[in-house]
């Protein structure tokens, strides 16, 4: 099927202070995720810097990815009634993360109307490893992408019943005219973005929160 991918806007307001940092040795390991990466392939270390896992008091699973030292962007369905989320920076190997910290739902900002929100994280250096996406500019606020080639990275299952992956898997998609999207699924408004699936290539629920990027990793949107 394919994947709509809504476009990203950004919320700014105050945050509580931060929970204390937690390493990956006294974590427990994940096992709930839910969703897939279909057909992708196994991400080498460093393909996507800013991917972060996240994953959710109440045990579930969502991505998300760092847009500045002390935020990352996720989907506002990820959040839900969450108390706490640990973020895994750095990642390739799911639950072995560069290093990890844990926030409380008070750093939580999410959009009134759309389906994204901010987790706000203390203070994170950039290196090969952990680095921000870059996020449209201003004058690319009309800019639907069409034709860009985009990649999107999450820890899901890669098929129905499949056993969950624990290394991070990709996938390349190509952007496509929301005129074509329609074709298949109606009337498509100007903030949704739509990919082909060629080759049964996709992303589904639990990579949520994920950032689809464009190959020079400006974000276009979320999943």
């Amino acid at each position: 099927m394919k994947v709509f991918l809504a476009i990203l806007a950004l919320a700014v307001a105050s945050a509580s202070a931060f929970d204390e940092k937690v390493f990956v040795k006294d974590l427990p390991k994940t096992t709930k995720i839910e969703g897939r990466v279909t057909n992708g392939y196994a991400a080498p270390e460093g393909k996507a810097p800013y991917t972060v896992g996240l994953g959710f008091s109440g045990g579930w699973w969502c991505g998300g990815s760092i847009i500045a030292h002390d935020w990352v962007l996720t989907a506002e369905h990820c959040i839900g009634d969450a108390a706490s989320v640990i973020v895994y920076f750095g990642a390739t190997w799911r639950t072995n993360a560069q290093f990890t910290h844990t926030v409380g739902n008070g750093n939580f900002i999410k959009h009134p109307n759309a389906d994204i929100a901010l987790i706000r994280i203390p203070h994170v250096d950039f290196w090969h490893m952990v680095n921000k996406v870059e996020l449209p500019s201003y004058n690319d606020r009309y800019n639907n992408y069409n034709e860009w080639w985009a990649v999107a990275c999450g820890w899901g299952g890669t098929y129905d019943g499949s056993p969950l992956p624990d290394w991070l898997q990709c996938v390349d998609l190509q952007i496509v005219h929301n005129e074509e999207c329609g074709w298949t699924y109606g009337s498509v408004g100007d903030n949704v973005i739509c990919t082909r699936t060629v080759d049964g290539k996709s992303i589904c629920g639990g990579d949520s929160g994920g950032p689809p990027g464009h190959t020079r990793r400006l974000q276009a949107g979320g999943s």
